[in-house]
């Protein structure tokens, strides 16, 4: 328990900086200078005014200078990485296996938020965590056994972590493929782009730390539910279908969040 409760504290931390990502990532502006301060009256935000949540509830989600308000999304990352943080460090204990899903659901709730806001799945995020992914697969079995058969016909004799790094590589290879030439195909046909990279090098990263078979499963259902939530969306508020920008990558990080928190479930690991 005391191993899930200082996981909690370090993803309220994290969740913080995730808030400085999810905001000067999409600018292009760097996360290091200048230090953190109202986007409103540009005021320094001082150590006591920015610790997670506490500092918002007791400013009232206002800045202390200006009283502008400040957007409920910063708490609500910080609670989310946190809870998540908790929960598979409660669930897993302090093991590798923990720590490679904790890292995968900080930068999927940074993709999600910046998505929502921005349209923009940054690459900072998207490229990093793809190479995370490959780096835990040389210590964190990857689900599936796809990579194990393609050896097998091979008649190649191999286990441990070069079939890990291979389900790693095939599960960030194939579904990105497979959706890029959706993309491709989508934009020559009706002159417009309906699919961005970004997308793309998602589904790339969860497939480096999920396999082919976590990508495949983001992939069909975070186009279901997109599809679903995205038409009742566009419907109710009246907007036009052929204009209205679906942040599909929240959906497909969505779908990636459910698959960590529910991954022996669903993937049988």
């Amino acid at each position: 328990m005391i191993e899930a409760i200082l996981a909690l504290v370090f993803g309220l931390v994290i969740g913080s900086f995730l808030n400085v990502c999810i905001y000067r990532w999409p600018r292009d502006l760097s996360v290091v200078r200048p230090r953190s301060h109202c986007v409103s009256c540009d005021r320094m935000i001082a150590g006591y005014d920015n610790v997670p949540v506490f500092s918002f509830l007791l400013l009232g989600g206002r800045c202390r200078y200006c009283k502008a308000k400040i957007s409920l999304r910063y708490p609500v990352v910080e609670l989310m990485t946190g809870g998540l943080f908790f929960y598979f460090v409660y669930t897993l204990g302090a093991t590798p296996t923990a720590l490679k899903l904790c890292t995968l659901s900080a930068l999927l709730v940074g993709l999600i938020f910046a998505d929502l806001e921005e349209r923009i799945l940054p690459d900072e995020l998207t490229k990093g965590g793809m190479a995370l992914g490959f780096v835990f697969a040389l210590f964190v079995p990857t689900p599936g056994n796809f990579a194990q058969s393609i050896l097998w016909l091979l008649n190649l004799d191999l286990s441990g972590r070069p079939v890990w790094i291979a389900e790693s590589a095939i599960g960030a290879g194939l579904p990105s493929a497979f959706l890029w030439i959706a993309g491709f195909l989508y934009l020559k046909l009706r002159h417009r782009e309906g699919l961005g990279l970004g997308d793309v090098k998602l589904i790339a990263m969860v497939g480096a730390f999920f396999g082919l078979q976590g990508a495949l499963w983001t992939l069909i259902a975070g186009g279901v539910s997109g599809s679903i939530v995205g038409t009742i969306y566009v419907k109710a508020t009246g907007k036009d279908f052929a204009t209205y920008e679906l942040p599909f990558g929240s959906f497909l990080g969505a779908a990636a969040l459910a698959l960590a928190i529910w991954h022996e479930a669903l993937l049988g690991v």
